[in-house]
Parts: structure tokens; C-alpha cells; sequence
């Protein structure tokens, strides 16, 4: 791992997430890498989205997009959440409209043992396209990108998206074997995906657990915790900041933040106020909720404001939607949002 410069080390984005004093509020957007992007849009043409992972110039180029247009405080490696199964031979694909779709949905300890684990010589692609995107970024920190093993779980076990994840749980309820297996073996994939992000120089990471907010906090504490917090273990060992994000999990911050977060992403449901007091002496992410970009900027500035001022209770705070950006978001309202925020004076 390469050691950050000064200039890098002392970003508003770094200095919050380790709950360090910053002058001003920073700012940055899940899925700002693409998306709403006109350029993104143009660039992607005809191209899978997996196939644009796997491609070190696009992947660059779509990381600095968002960072081009908008000056935000951090860039997103451009990535999706089964991409390093697929580095490693699982059979799948992302099909527009649907998403991630497994050919051979995962049911049997034989299932698991037949993945691989992850090296570095699967994804060479990602090493190259973290180190370019360093050079290009300067004093901008990159924020590498993993899937939390219950999500990518999910995916595997269900063969594709799903709303109620019954069989998912079903595996985990009724197969604790065949579910703790696959858990350690997503955990120690996701955890080698990182590694090879941060070694090529990524300064944070952020592991998303888009689905964790199906569990209750028994069954988190239980079945999925331990394996999300070897995976934030391993990156804590490499010396950079962990923000660990779900969606809908105001009932398992708490627990969120145990699993070995520097920084807890909130979501747009759970106010901040509420959310700090849950995290205990960690940062706090979010959590302006993205449809709020659609209204007169008045209005969205005003609800930014307030979400501001509550961060201040926390150790730190880094402004984000409370989800991604919505494909129709108009570029022009995130830049006015993003001047927002970072003119704002914290007095």
C-alpha cells in the first residue's frame, strides 16, 4: 500500500471520516460515477455494464466524471457489487431493466465450494484502473468499493434481485452450514477485492449492504455481523477509513457500526439526529434523500442545511444522499447542491 501524500491526507473527506476537525462539510454521492452524466451516458454506448468494469480506461474515465463536473470531495471507483464474482468465474450477468442474474443459483455446500477465491491475478483490470485514477485524482481521495457478504449473498441465492429474500433466508435459517460457508466465502472475496483496490492506492472504502434492512437485529447479530466485520477487520488493517452503508437498517446502526465502521451510512429514512446517538464515536455518512434534488432549489438547499447542522453532533460527518442518484437527476441541481454544501459555514 502506498502511503497517502499530504495534500491527500488532509482532504475534508479524509480529515472527517476519522472523525478528525475540518472547515467545512464534505461531500460526495453513491452512484455519482454515471448515472445522471450525459458524458456517462455517451461513453457507456453499447457497452455491458460488466464489460465496462473490466475496462481500465472507461473505468477511469467514468470515476472522473462526476468529479470533472461536480468538484466533489471524493470519487467512487466505478464498479457493481458481483463484479468480483464474476472475476473469478461465477456465471452471471447484468441485464438492463433487471440486474445481476446468476446462471447457477448457489443451494449446496458443494455450490460454495465450487466458487474460487479471489487474487489479485483475477482482477488486474482494477488494479490498473485504481492506479490511474490516482495519478488523475491528485489531492481527490478514491473511495473503493465492495459488496457486504449478505447482499452479494442475496444475489447468489436467489439467482437475482429479489424484494422478500425468502430464499436467502431460507438458507440461512435452515442451512446454517451450507449459509456460514457461503458467508466466509463472499466475506474473504469481498475482503481480497478491497485489498487489491487499496494496494493500488484507493485512501477509504465503503462496503455496501444494500439489503441488510430486510434482517432484524437478532438475525444480523447472528447470521451476517461476524462476516461483514472480518471484511471491514481486513481493510481496517490496511490503515484507511471503513464507511459501512445499508438501506432501510435505522433498526441495526448501532450493530452497523460495531461490525468495525469508522464511518456509518445513514440513510435517508432515519433522521440524523436520531441516527448519531446509534452509531456511538464514529462518523456518520448521508442523507439528504435523493428525490429531494427534483424539488426547487430553495427547498432542496434548505433540507441540506438542516442535515448539516444535526452532523454537527456527530464525530464527523460527510454529506451524501440517503441512496444513490436517481437516473433522471438533473446534473445542473447536484452541482448547485454540491456548491451548497461546501460554502456552507460552519461557524
Amino acid at each position: 500500500m502506498t502511503a497517502p501524500n499530504a495534500e491527500l491526507s488532509a482532504s475534508p473527506f479524509l480529515r472527517a471520516a476519522r472523525g478528525e476537525p475540518v472547515d467545512r462539510v464534505p461531500v460526495w454521492y453513491m452512484r455519482q460515477a454515471g448515472r445522471s452524466l450525459p458524458e456517462y451516458l455517451k461513453v457507456r454506448e453499447g457497452i455491458g455494464m460488466l464489460e465496462s468494469c473490466m475496462d481500465p480506461e472507461l473505468v477511469v474515465e467514468i470515476t472522473l466524471q462526476p468529479v470533472r463536473r461536480y468538484g466533489v470531495d471524493a470519487a467512487i471507483f466505478f464498479s457493481d457489487i458481483v463484479l468480483p464474482l464474476k472475476a473469478v468465474g461465477v456465471d452471471l450477468d447484468i441485464k438492463p431493466g433487471v440486474g445481476p442474474v446468476v446462471a447457477s443459483p448457489v443451494r449446496t455446500l458443494a455450490d460454495v465450494k465450487a466458487i474460487p477465491d479471489l487474487t489479485p491475478e483475477h482482477v488486474p483490470f482494477i488494479t490498473e484502473a485504481v492506479q490511474g485514477l490516482v495519478g488523475e485524482l491528485g489531492g481527490t481521495p478514491l473511495i473503493g468499493f465492495a459488496g457486504a457478504p449478505f447482499t452479494v449473498a442475496s444475489y447468489l441465492v436467489e439467482g437475482g434481485p429479489s424484494k422478500e429474500h425468502a430464499l436467502t433466508k431460507a438458507l440461512m435459517f435452515g442451512a446454517p452450514d451450507v449459509w456460514d460457508a457461503l458467508m466466509r466465502k463472499i466475506a474473504s472475496i469481498s475482503a481480497a477485492y478491497l485489498e487489491v483496490q487499496v494496494a493500488a492506492g484507493a485512501s477509504a472504502v465503503q462496503l455496501f449492504d444494500s439489503w441488510a434492512g430486510a434482517l432484524t437485529p437478532a438475525d444480523y447479530e447472528a447470521h451476517v455481523m461476524p462476516h461483514s466485520a472480518r471484511v471491514l477487520a481486513a481493510a481496517g488493517a490496511l490503515g484507511v477509513p471503513r464507511i459501512h452503508f445499508g438501506v432501510g437498517t435505522a433498526n441495526l446502526l448501532g450493530l452497523m457500526g460495531e461490525a468495525g465502521a469508522d464511518v456509518v451510512g445513514v440513510d435517508w429514512r432515519t433522521p440524523l439526529d436520531r441516527a448519531i446517538p446509534l452509531v456511538g464515536d464514529r462518523s456518520v455518512q448521508g442523507n439528504l434523500d435523493p428525490t429531494l434534488v427534483f424539488a426547487p432549489p430553495a427547498v432542496m438547499t434548505e433540507r441540506a442545511a438542516q442535515i448539516i447542522d444535526a452532523g454537527r453532533a456527530a464525530r464527523g460527518h460527510i454529506f451524501n444522499l440517503g441512496h444513490g442518484v436517481i437516473p433522471s437527476t438533473d446534473p445542473d441541481q447536484l452541482k448547485r447542491l454540491t456548491e451548497f454544501v461546501q460554502s456552507y459555514e460552519l461557524g
